[in-house]
């Protein structure tokens, strides 16, 4: 049993597979499906109350300018203003009253500039608005009218919208509602349960006699039930799942066995072939893929016989594909992967039991660069053999004891100092002249594809690099910054930019010369290439214009990259050539990441960060600047501006 755990049969793995790829999407989709009924109820009661928070928006605008047309009458009335002209307090009073009564009026309220202020009703009131009185061509006062007590404006807005009304003032006393039972304090949105029923709720702010106020509007949540039409559509769409469940696994089972035996046939017949039996024949009479495979296998036998002939004949061609490696060799530009290529050649070529490659490091040293089966155990005979190429700097051999090690040189270098050395070494019998004249070819053509790599090392480094600041250059910083972008996005990790330009570059340039203003770029080139990271990947974007791509740096750790080299190049004093003093500068830096670019894109990030450079300058230069999505920039302001 527990072999067959660890080796499940293909019939095993078909279950398997018919398991992820239909059962489990096809519960996925019936889950789904049923949170998003469910969802959608939830959506279509929050979709009500928005309509019934717009109808209320629409009721007290009306009710309002209802208002201001009764406070333009009572405002005109004749008789009021007879008694405001006798300055009749109780007049005003009385027909105040009876003009509210009149209009219908919740609440009137009359502020005259000499007489004071007069009142019919009492707030709560509901949608206010003032008119001036004037007389004379001067004010003389101001009416206030409100058509609707807090009580009537609930009645009122349940009418409109058929939701549960909660009103109340900015203290949170509650003014009138038609839910007693609901929560002191109601979220602006969202749900709230009262009286164990969960109801989704939308607030707004209106206008009321003494300040604003802010109506509640509640609908039941029908997110967690279902009406009748509902119940029976999910059950219906359940059973049409159960039966689809069941008709897959039917087809599975029968799709299975006949894999199985068509499988097996093959199987059988690749046990014969392995077994040296090439007249095994699979039969092939059907005309579906198994039909095929059957005939490429049976001609699969027919070419592996022919092929064992041919193999014999290629034994012979052995040398001559040698010396075509050879010539290979002598194109390549990878120094590791050639004498690779030469030691397995040499190997082969030669029956050799081991070989190994140096090369001569920076330091003037041979180093081991490869090897190949095991030259520890003819350490002295190699040893003896290099040590004669080194002193004679041609092709020599060694024999100690059983042992032969034949070593090359691997070309001369300025000064005829060897490049490295080439061996190989076995036990058994001394090399041939042709062995000899092999491995001294291969090792030619070595040397030469050496000094191939070695100038094309050197193009390649003059292609990518700034002379002057010793830099990427621009063309390097932007096939730097598509690389590290896509890898970026594809395993999702964040990526800064760093962009900064020298202040007031060309005054140095006007003022001291342009070998003085050489001098300050390469310093601060100097000062941002140590600051860097090994993976940091520092640039001269052009002219006094420099950049930093900053792998794996959020916008946070880009920022204090930057504050770092902002302060070591602020405290540079670069002496002057022609004496008598010396010169400081100062950079601005604008600061990026694809966070704040908001896309996974080459271009949006440089231009976030050039954005930001030159709100540095625009802000005083001597300043790092961070990008930012939502909020524009952020400035940062550090340096001689800001006193620090």
């Amino acid at each position: 049993m527990s072999t067959q755990l660890r080796n499940p049969s293909f019939r095993s793995r078909l279950r398997l597979f018919f398991l992820f790829i239909v059962v489990v999407p096809m519960i996925a989709m019936a889950v789904v499906l049923f949170l998003l009924i469910g969802e959608s109820q939830r959506r279509q009661t929050d979709s009500m109350l928005i309509q019934a928070q717009l109808a209320v928006q629409q009721f007290d605008a009306d009710l309002q300018a209802e208002a201001g047309q009764v406070a333009e009458t009572i405002g005109g009335d004749q008789r009021l203003a007879n008694a405001r002209a006798r300055e009749n307090k109780p007049a005003i009073q009385d027909r105040l009253v009876k003009l509210a009564e009149e209009t219908g009026a919740a609440y009137v309220h009359l502020n005259l500039n000499t007489l004071g202020d007069f009142r019919a009703g009492s707030p709560p009131a509901m949608a206010p608005d003032s008119r001036r009185l004037v007389a004379g061509g001067e004010e003389t006062g101001r009416v206030t009218v409100a058509m609707l007590s807090a009580d009537q404006y609930v009645e009122r807005v349940v009418d409109y919208t058929d939701a549960e009304v909660v009103l109340e003032n900015e203290d949170g006393r509650r003014l009138a509602t038609t839910s007693p039972n609901a929560p002191a304090e109601l979220p602006d949105e969202s749900g709230v349960e009262v009286d164990g029923t969960e109801y989704r709720i939308r607030t707004l702010q209106v206008n009321a006699v003494g300040g604003p106020v802010e109506v509640a509007l509640l609908r039941e949540d029908r997110g967690g039930t279902a009406s009748p039409n509902e119940t029976r559509n999910s059950i219906l769409a359940g059973a049409v799942f159960i039966v689809l469940i069941v008709l897959a696994f039917v087809c599975a089972v029968a799709l299975s066995r006949r894999l199985q035996s068509e499988i097996q046939r093959l199987l059988e017949a690749a046990r014969r072939l392995g077994a040296g039996d090439f007249a095994v024949a699979v039969p092939a009479e059907d005309d579906d893929e198994f039909g095929e495979l059957g005939k490429e296998f049976n001609s699969m036998a027919r070419q592996l016989e022919a092929r064992l002939e041919d193999l014999q004949r290629e034994r012979g061609r052995l040398q001559e594909a040698i010396r075509r490696v050879g010539e290979s060799v002598a194109a390549g530009l990878d120094r590791r992967g050639l004498l690779e290529i030469v030691v397995q050649t040499a190997v082969d070529g030669t029956g050799a039991a081991a070989e190994r490659a140096h090369i001569r490091g920076p330091d003037g040293r041979l180093e081991e660069m490869t090897s190949a089966g095991e030259p520890q155990a003819f350490q002295r005979a190699l040893h003896a053999a290099e040590a004669a190429v080194i002193d004679a700097g041609q092709i020599a051999e060694v024999h100690l004891g059983d042992a032969s090690a034949l070593a090359a040189p691997l070309g001369t270098e300025e000064g005829h100092q060897l490049i490295g050395i080439v061996s190989v070494v076995r036990g058994d019998r001394q090399f041939t002249d042709g062995e000899r004249e092999l491995l001294a070819y291969l090792t030619n053509q070595a040397s030469v594809s050496v000094e191939n790599v070695d100038l094309h090392e050197t193009v390649q480094r003059q292609a990518l690099t700034d002379e002057l600041t010793g830099l990427f250059n621009h063309r390097r910083f932007q096939e730097v910054m598509t690389v590290e972008v896509e890898s970026a996005r594809r395993y999702n990790h964040e990526l800064g930019l760093i962009m900064l330009d020298i202040d007031n570059f060309k005054e140095v340039n006007d003022t001291h010369g342009h070998l003085q203003g050489d001098m300050v770029l390469g310093e601060v080139a100097r000062v941002l290439r140590q600051s860097s990271r090994d993976v940091d990947e520092p640039a001269r974007y052009g002219g006094e214009e420099m950049a930093v791509a900053l792998p794996h740096t959020d916008l946070e750790g880009s920022y204090q990259f930057a504050e770092r080299v902002r302060r070591r190049i602020e405290a540079l004093e670069l002496p002057l050539l022609n004496g008598g003093g010396a010169v400081r500068v100062t950079a601005s830096f604008g600061v990026a990441s694809l966070a704040t670019a908001g896309t996974a894109d080459k271009d949006a990030l440089v231009a976030a960060a050039d954005s930001a450079l030159y709100e540095a300058k625009r802000a005083g230069k001597n300043r790092t600047v961070r990008a930012s999505v939502n909020a524009g920039l952020q400035r940062d302001v550090h340096g001689v501006a800001s006193g620090e």
